[in-house]
């Protein structure tokens, strides 16, 4: 059970990080023929973004804090370009400029850099979570003046922050409510935590108060917290299941904002995925539809991580995200990543140096 345990923590977090290169390309597309035509063959490997993004509106978003362009953000300090995402602004004006420009196959974007510096910070702090360290570690990382990840957008939430905290708030206090603060996004970094305090005895209880004091920080909204109470208890009990679990009980046990009846009756239909996703569930950043989503996808391709990653990008919509927790499940539910794709990545080294660190297998003897 301890190779189990570890096989599946692992998995998980190298998951995360495909589920949110492989999408990256078609990140908020929203018309499925725009993917189709950009990748006629399906997204089956890591790609680098098309130069031409048919559904972007980056240049309606405010570079001055969160949410859009003249939602009285109106500050005289830029926040992209002067504290963040430095020497990116010029890309901020353009219509149709992708939202990741730039970016090579197999790069990850931004909420995984995030989720990757608090990997980082956990084993720093022996694999426990450290509030003050990860707002050091985030300010430093988003403020860098050599760019230290390779980003070109940067979402509401992180806009909003550091305007907050260029006007003087406390770090601890600068998460800001806008239209999209209850968004998939603010789950990206969840799972690392978890898996890094559980493995280290840490109760469940207290390892679920300290995600929703991590997510408060930056995703201050109530029904986002119980669904990140619902995350946490998912990623504990298909982490420490028995064999012989039903697993699909799990998922749906899971569900918020949609019954469990109601998704259940979704995994059982013949409809496709694109209709589901897409029609009765949006594709956007939204949790009250994007966490369905992601049971409905876990759920349908229970056992084949890969292929659930690439139905999830060609879904588009904020499928990076999606993707990073659709990762995060699958990879517990395998024990193992998806294909060969991690191998490809472009920050590997770096990601297996600090799953390494969080999963060691003294943790789980502890």
């Amino acid at each position: 059970m301890d190779k189990m345990i570890t096989a599946r923590a692992t998995a998980a977090l190298q998951n995360l990080f495909i589920g949110d290169a492989l999408a990256m390309p078609v990140h908020w597309f929203y018309n499925v023929h725009d993917i189709d035509k950009a990748f006629p063959g399906g997204i089956k490997h890591l790609e680098a973004p098309p130069e031409f993004h048919p559904s972007s509106i980056m240049s309606l978003h405010s570079t001055r804090g969160g949410g859009r362009k003249g939602a009285g953000n109106q500050r005289q300090k830029d926040i992209v370009g002067d504290v963040i995402l430095k020497g990116k602004k010029k890309f901020w004006d353009r219509p149709n400029v992708h939202y990741h420009q730039g970016m090579r196959a197999g790069d990850n974007t931004l909420n995984a850099h995030c989720a990757l510096t608090l990997m980082a910070v956990l084993n720093e702090a022996a694999g426990h979570y450290d509030r003050d360290r990860f707002l050091q570690a985030y300010i430093a990382l988003m403020t860098a003046e050599e760019p230290a990840h390779p980003d070109t957008y940067a979402e509401s939430y992180h806009r909003g922050f550091f305007a907050n905290l260029h006007a003087g708030l406390p770090a601890d206090q600068c998460a800001a409510v806008t239209h999209d603060t209850p968004s998939v996004g603010g789950l990206v970094t969840l799972a690392p935590l978890v898996i890094a305090e559980r493995l280290r005895g840490t109760t469940l209880a207290d390892t679920r108060q300290l995600c929703r004091t991590h997510l408060a920080l930056t995703h201050p909204d109530a029904f986002l917290a119980e669904v990140c109470d619902a995350y946490v208890e998912l990623i504990d009990a298909l982490l420490f299941r028995n064999t012989d679990t039903p697993v699909q009980d799990l998922l749906l046990n899971a569900s918020r904002g949609l019954s469990r009846r109601d998704l259940a009756r979704l995994v059982e239909s013949s409809r496709p995925e694109r209709e589901v996703v897409g029609r009765v569930l949006s594709t956007a950043c939204y949790i009250s539809d994007s966490w369905p989503a992601v049971l409905y996808l876990a759920c349908k391709h229970m056992h084949d991580p890969h292929r659930a990653l690439q139905v999830n990008a060609e879904l588009g919509g904020d499928n990076v995200h999606r993707g990073a927790v659709l990762g995060v499940i699958l990879g517990l539910i395998n024990a193992s990543a998806a294909g060969s794709l991690f191998d490809q990545l472009t920050e590997q080294q770096e990601i297996s140096t600090n799953i390494d660190a969080i999963i060691g297998f003294e943790a789980i003897q502890a």
